[in-house]
């Protein structure tokens, strides 16, 4: 189907209820939401869209690689950690790179979020390792590849690593083709594998793609995380861009542990709402990724009206917890105004457990964030993370994380 990037092209849709069981009970109190409610949506979310994930492995460890190191002009303190899926030491694993603001004693609040290049792209810092990143081309057997020391800081202005610092807070982050590659055929690879039964070669209709991979393995992330006395990992934040902004908001959902969830131009998928059927439909990302959900989601391929459920839901999931969403004017694509609607939408559930929404069902002006326990800007430029969303995400923690 053709892109539609005219308002007044949207289709009439009415969205369901997050305050309606499936079975038309209405839900009343909070006890009706958490114990009833909440788990009927997730299970749906995970049967229809995002796929069944599996429990955390046994076998888990982790090892330090690098320990505890000045870093930054002793702005930092730097680490890496491997977490390690299997007993096997050359088994898939997750390699998480740390950094800890070096100007405080307590434990300090976190970001968490997966890269897409490899930790070294997030800074020229020398001290971090490279990580293996999956080549994938025509013709070519996927292979993992150590990456070359010029993409060292290649993606730096998406992190403001010093001012995150400066702030307080510490930030980890690990390649998210640890977890899965980006490509058709990563369910051959990563760690898919680990989970199938005999002969299985492919997740079944109702099991986890590549974005409930990366969910699970930020879970993973925290599992260590709470175990490392320098973090509050009771006031870790879980933050993503593009489709991993889709990744950050399933594994907030899933997992409460989470203290506060921030999406930055998620789109389909992740924060847009699918009935607008604006700028990037189930359709077309089903088609140009038929890996990043479950087999099951293809069924709602140009039948957006017959969803069981629509992104507000997602993220109510999310409630009482701080939810930031953020946009960016020119990415129409990932319908800016429909993840703002989707935010506003998501309001009831949050009343309903005790805190406050947005404010207006219009989107605020350019550069105007808002504040309370669902936070929303929309700032001028295109699709990317820049320091301006990083700056109001850290404005939004200060706000909810016990900094």
């Amino acid at each position: 189907m053709d892109t539609n990037f005219d308002e007044a092209e949207v289709p009439g849709y009415t969205l369901p209820n997050p305050l309606v069981m499936a079975d038309g009970t209405p839900v009343r109190t909070a006890s009706d939401w958490l114990d009833k409610r909440r788990p009927e949506l997730l299970a749906l979310f995970a049967r229809e869209m995002y796929g069944r994930m599996p429990d955390r492995p046994a076998e888990i460890w982790y090892e330090e690689i690098t320990p505890a190191v000045l870093a930054l002009n002793s702005l930092a303190i730097r680490k890496e950690i491997i977490i390690h899926f299997t007993r096997l030491s050359n088994g898939p694993a997750l390699s998480l790179l740390l950094y800890l603001p070096n100007h405080t004693m307590e434990a300090a609040p976190l970001f968490l979020s997966l890269n897409f290049n490899g930790n070294q792209a997030i800074h020229p810092d020398p001290g971090i390792t490279l990580s293996d990143l999956w080549l994938d081309g025509e013709g070519v057997v996927p292979l993992k590849k150590r990456a070359f020391e010029s993409s060292r800081g290649s993606e730096c202005s998406r992190w403001s690593l010093e001012r995150i610092l400066s702030r307080g807070y510490a930030l980890a982050t690990a390649y998210s083709g640890d977890l899965t590659p980006d490509f058709d055929g990563c369910y051959q690879h990563g760690i898919h594998p680990l989970f199938y039964q005999p002969n299985q070669t492919h997740p079944a209709p109702d099991e986890w793609g590549a974005i409930g991979a990366w969910a699970w393995g930020l879970s993973r992330a925290l599992d260590y995380l709470q175990t490392d006395p320098a973090i509050d990992a009771s006031n870790a934040a879980v933050l993503g861009h593009s489709r991993l902004g889709k990744a950050a908001l399933w594994a907030g959902a899933t997992d409460p542990r989470f203290a506060m969830v921030i999406s930055n131009n998620s789109g389909c998928g992740g924060a847009a709402l699918s009935r607008r059927c604006f700028g990037e439909t189930i359709e077309q990302i089903n088609t140009r990724f038929p890996y990043w959900f479950c087999t099951n989601f293809h069924s709602y391929n140009n039948r957006e009206p017959f969803l069981p459920f629509d992104q507000h839901e997602l993220l109510a999931l999310i409630a009482p917890r701080p939810l930031y969403i953020a946009s960016a004017a020119e990415d129409l694509w990932a319908d800016p105004r429909g993840e703002y609607l989707s935010a506003y939408h998501a309001i009831p559930v949050y009343r309903l457990l005790g805190e406050e929404g947005l404010e207006s069902h219009e989107m605020p002006a350019l550069d105007q964030p808002i504040m309370n326990t669902i936070g929303y800007h929309i700032r001028h430029g295109a699709h990317d993370i820049t320091a301006y969303d990083w700056e109001r995400f850290m404005d939004f923690a200060d706000l909810h994380l016990n900094t």
